[in-house]
């Protein structure tokens, strides 16, 4: 029976003409290989070093189990600086970046003298430029001698983009907050923990295939509130920035967890179906 396709969901890009975010299409044994890999790379390897640019987390980065009681009003419309990236980034996960291009650095000079937020927003050249980001915060930073910067940013609230305020020197755009509206009689918490136990299957299957020890793996979810899990989760599947992409405009946590779920279960038939097939040929 063929794999369901998943449909991301289309939102408007702030360059006109552009193709609205693609699907990560299940049939796509590649994708779902790059998706395992990424799950057991990012989960047992989460501590060790990664290049500047590129996103790691784990779910100790991600908020505990309590209600911020501090996140900005919806409805609230502020000047934001915007750092386009071919990445996602996810409230909670660490982002390492290396500043060298002038106009950031004029960016990094600015922000260091004020509030250390900008605005990270997913661009590719098929996509364009997304209208949903994510704040990064600067937590750590070094300055060379050349005037590159060292980042280490942390994810913080969502985002839309209103209007483009100016391009040059770099991006500012008028933005307001994105919050997820309550998911009704659904249950998140069973929903979380079905992705969760989801999760740990494709990990072990996934070092099972790479000669790794089947052990179980530990707690993921790290007391975690579902909203913030789901962002977790969102952010360990590095290899589809697209669907990243799509799970971060989701304004409902159930309908995020869901199709979390559903590419996890997904990735589990690949994964298991190559299991199979190194069984019954473990010379291949």
């Amino acid at each position: 029976m063929a794999l369901p396709q998943l449909i991301s969901t289309h939102k408007p890009s702030l360059k006109p003409n552009t193709t609205a975010l693609s699907s990560l299409n299940p049939n796509n044994l590649n994708s779902l290989s790059k998706l395992s890999s990424s799950l057991d790379s990012l989960l047992h390897s989460g501590r060790q070093k990664r290049r500047a640019a590129s996103l790691k987390c784990s779910a100790s980065s991600f908020s505990e189990k309590h209600h911020n009681t501090n996140h900005p009003k919806s409805d609230d419309v502020v000047e934001l600086p915007l750092f386009p990236l071919p990445l996602v980034l996810f409230p909670g996960a660490i982002l390492p970046l290396q500043i060298f291009e002038f106009r950031y650095r004029i960016m990094m000079h600015t922000l260091l003298r004020t509030d250390l937020r900008f605005g990270v927003i997913f661009s590719d050249a098929v996509s364009g430029t997304a209208e949903v980001g994510c704040v990064g915060e600067i937590i750590k930073h070094e300055r060379l001698v050349d005037d590159r910067f060292f980042l280490i940013c942390k994810g913080q609230e969502r985002f839309r983009v209103t209007s483009v305020v100016r391009t040059k020197p770099y991006l500012v755009a008028e933005v307001t907050w994105l919050e997820d509206r309550p998911s009704g009689e659904e249950d998140v918490d069973a929903l979380a923990t079905e992705v969760e136990t989801h999760m740990k299957d494709v990990i072990r299957l996934s070092n099972r295939l790479n000669g790794k020890p089947e052990k179980e793996a530990q707690d993921l979810r790290r007391n975690l509130f579902p909203t913030p899990f789901s962002f977790f989760v969102g952010s360990t599947f590095e290899g589809a920035p697209r669907e990243q992409q799509a799970l971060l405009e989701l304004e409902d946590t159930a309908t995020r967890l869901k199709r979390e779920k559903e590419t996890l279960r997904n990735t589990l038939n690949y994964l298991s179906a190559a299991s199979a097939v190194k069984d019954a040929f473990p010379s291949s």
